[in-house]
């Protein structure tokens, strides 16, 4: 699900999580204002464009380099709940991260004719406005001085947003398939030296297929982390 609010991201489960060093702390400040400062970035050159152009056409040509960059960057969360300096749920930063680089990668970046889609446009106003809202309250909350606003902005966008993003994706993901079908791109076919065959059409029908069952799971596993933080509420959930 790569709108999610990524609930299960970086330094979430606040009364279970450990202490951790100085420097593990330094670096997921400068990471996170890094990241806040590069979808700040993304979001102004979004509405310069739109301003100047009237129109979303060409607006992910124009800002793909910078997405494409800041969002590979997010595999490093992988990095940190690997090494133990964030207590999160791997699997869960996993989904998220992977299906941004998927979205971003190998349909909208690599599939030019659905670029000026209505779906890209919906996806990326949703993961720009998540991504600003999440960074910043890391930020903050490993400076130890979160403003309400922002921490209530965390809590309940994604309600909104998460929905929002995941239909523009499967719009995206829909757009492609005429032109994957078409081209037969990624698709390896028989007889091959490998004697393996992949169509990468079916691949996008089962991605999307996919949101079915887990989209459910990562919103409501989000709500729930929504009633703990903003309403006390003490959660038991098992261990990914």
């Amino acid at each position: 699900m790569a709108s999610s609010d990524d609930e299960g991201s970086v330094e979430e489960k606040e009364h279970t999580k450990k202490k951790i060093g100085p420097l593990a702390t330094a670096w997921l400040t400068f990471y996170n204002i890094a990241m806040t400062a590069g979808w700040l970035v993304l979001a102004i050159a979004m509405i310069r464009f739109y301003a100047e152009k009237g129109t979303h056409k060409g607006l992910y040509r124009n800002i793909q380099k910078t997405l494409k960059f800041f969002q590979t960057f997010a595999l490093l969360e992988l990095v940190h709940c690997a090494l133990g300096i964030v207590h999160t749920s791997v699997l869960v930063t996993g989904v998220q991260v992977s299906s941004r680089i998927f979205m971003v990668w190998f349909i909208t970046s690599s599939i030019k004719q659905v670029q000026s889609e209505h779906g890209v446009l919906i996806f990326l106003v949703v993961w720009t406005v998540t991504e600003i809202t999440r960074y910043s309250y890391y930020t903050f909350k490993l400076l130890n001085h979160l403003p309400y606003f922002i921490k209530w902005a965390r809590y309940n966008l994604f309600i909104v947003l998460y929905p929002v993003g995941v239909v523009g994706e499967l719009l995206t993901i829909y757009a492609a398939l005429p032109h994957v079908r078409k081209s037969a791109m990624y698709s390896l076919r028989l007889p091959n030296k490998y004697n393996v065959s992949f169509d990468y059409y079916y691949f996008l029908i089962i991605a999307m297929c996919s949101y079915i069952p887990l989209f459910p799971q990562l919103y409501f596993h989000m709500l729930r982390q929504r009633r703990r933080v903003l309403h006390g509420e003490v959660i038991v959930e098992k261990d990914d």
